[in-house]
């Protein structure tokens, strides 16, 4: 999606709405929101999990020597691990800034044992 055009931005922006009406709809979808900053060579990987519209949980860390998409990878695995251990979960919605650390983390050839992690769900 080329994001800069204004149609498309719309279109996007869309979408998010509707994904928001339907997790604020249902108990048994978790979405798990996360983001990462970097200050002073300090990388701040945050994750929060929603369900039903409430806030559930809130992870943050601190790291030093890492890049910045090893920071959003680990802040993604955090909250999928947390949103995981939560009871009557069946779907679990990701919601992040970096199509690269998506593209990352799914990664099949990095993450060899991956993919029976992620049919399992």
């Amino acid at each position: 999606m080329d994001i800069k055009s204004k149609e498309s931005r719309k279109i996007h922006i869309y979408k998010l709405d509707e994904l928001t009406f339907q997790v604020s709809a249902d108990s048994k979808i978790a979405v798990v929101i996360s983001d990462t900053s970097i200050k002073n060579q300090v990388a701040t990987p945050i994750a929060h999990i929603y369900v039903h519209d409430n806030s559930i949980i809130k992870t943050h860390h601190h790291a030093i020597n890492v890049t910045f998409t090893e920071a959003k990878i680990f802040a993604i695995r955090c909250g999928i691990n947390q949103a995981t251990q939560l009871i009557n979960i069946n779907r679990i919605i990701v919601i992040m800034n970096s199509i690269y650390a998506a593209k990352r983390i799914f990664d099949l050839s990095v993450h060899l044992y991956q993919n029976s992690v992620i049919h399992n769900f």
